[in-house]
């Protein structure tokens, strides 16, 4: 096993008490003192900070110096409509291949004269290479590796971060990115958020990262938060994890995120198909696919996790489908598993049934997110 990388900010997480564990390649917090739970609590109540540095950041540049160029080169990896992006907005994006599965997914933002991507951390060198194969001719591919990533999330995130960056950030809204400067740098900082809570994610350069952490810490609203609430945050907002809940072997449509594929990539758009993978796509964009990713909400309080096999019935006949994710929910009081299931199963209201420690137990199809998001729109 190839040895473990460590974020910028790791001797900060031992200090503040942190657990950790390998994740992605590097050494991450799993929590802190206060504990998942309580982690998770406070996200939603007032402001968590997480160190996402392991995360890739990526500048995407047309040779040409116009950024619709970049965009359309983009186009050709991505079933996302990147060339009506504005300035100053970003969108959620993913990388296909040819099967219509999906390579990684990933956040693609209109900085004026180039896109900025933020990948996954397992995927990052792969997404690289990709881009580097495919778009050279006509695009640079910079890989940022002096900058770390941090996101604050919660209800008390804008008025935390405007205390350590004046101006700029109240303004924001729910997609927004805007390069800020600030007494630690120039700050990259978008407004979304994996938590379903309004937040920001803020680049920054490595030797300011240490600094400005403390800087938000340092407001009795926020507390560290490790990957076990991070864990639990995204999926009561229903979101997917990448190598759980997608993957090479999940289409955008099957995963339920063709809200992500916009008018002009579909048949009949401005820019219809033209990526990896969009015969299939595009034929269950209209025919509908073969299974779909639901919510599901166990009956009782026993979490029905990852790989737990689904069945349409309580007794006989072989699994329909399977758990990618599942855990207990602080905020909805509640189990809560994402899975995939044939699609005459996946109407909202539909019983399944979860095989846990040998028993069969109901489980109800339930609409996404488990817990409305609160994004600032």
């Amino acid at each position: 096993m190839s040895e473990l990388k460590r974020t910028g900010l790791y001797d900060l997480h031992l200090e503040l008490g942190a657990k950790m564990v390998p994740f992605a390649g590097y050494e991450m917090p799993v929590q802190y003192p206060l504990g998942v739970m309580k982690e998770h609590l406070h996200c939603r109540a007032q402001a968590g900070l997480f160190d996402v540095s392991h995360m890739g950041q990526v500048i995407l540049r047309a040779k040409s110096g116009v950024v619709d160029d970049a965009a359309l080169a983009l186009e050709a990896l991505v079933p996302v409509a990147l060339l009506e992006l504005k300035e100053g907005r970003q969108r959620y994006a993913m990388f296909t291949n040819d099967a219509g599965g999906i390579l990684d997914d990933l956040m693609v933002a209109n900085r004026g004269d180039h896109l900025f991507l933020v990948v996954n951390a397992a995927c990052k060198q792969a997404d690289i290479a990709h881009l580097r194969a495919n778009l050279s001719e006509t695009c640079e591919i910079e890989e940022i590796t002096d900058r770390a990533l941090l996101a604050l999330q919660g209800p008390a995130a804008e008025a935390a971060l405007g205390g350590v960056v004046p101006g700029g950030v109240a303004g924001m809204k729910f997609m927004d990115v805007a390069v800020l400067a600030s007494g630690f740098g120039d700050l990259w900082i978008s407004r979304s958020g994996y938590t379903g809570e309004d937040g920001f994610e803020i680049s920054v350069a490595a030797g300011h990262a240490e600094a400005l952490a403390r800087a938000l810490l340092a407001n009795d609203a926020v507390e560290p938060i490790g990957l076990g609430a991070r864990d639990s945050l995204r999926l009561e907002a229903g979101l997917c994890l990448y190598g759980n809940d997608i993957d090479e072997t999940t289409t955008p449509v099957e995963a339920a995120l063709s809200w992500a594929i916009q008018k002009a990539r579909r048949a009949g758009g401005a820019r219809a198909g033209g990526f990896p993978g969009a015969d299939r796509i595009l034929k269950e964009l209209a025919e509908g696919p073969a299974r779909l990713r639901v919510g599901l909400r166990p009956e009782g309080r026993a979490p029905m996790r990852a790989h737990t096999a689904l069945f349409a019935d309580a007794e006989g006949g072989a699994p329909v489908g399977e758990v990618t994710s599942g855990a207990f929910g602080p905020s909805i009081e509640g189990p809560m598993s994402m899975g995939y299931v044939p699609a005459a199963l996946a109407a909202e209201g539909a019983t399944i049934y979860g095989e846990v420690r040998g028993k069969r137990l109901p489980a109800t199809v339930t609409a996404l997110p488990f817990r409305p998001s609160t994004y600032k729109r």
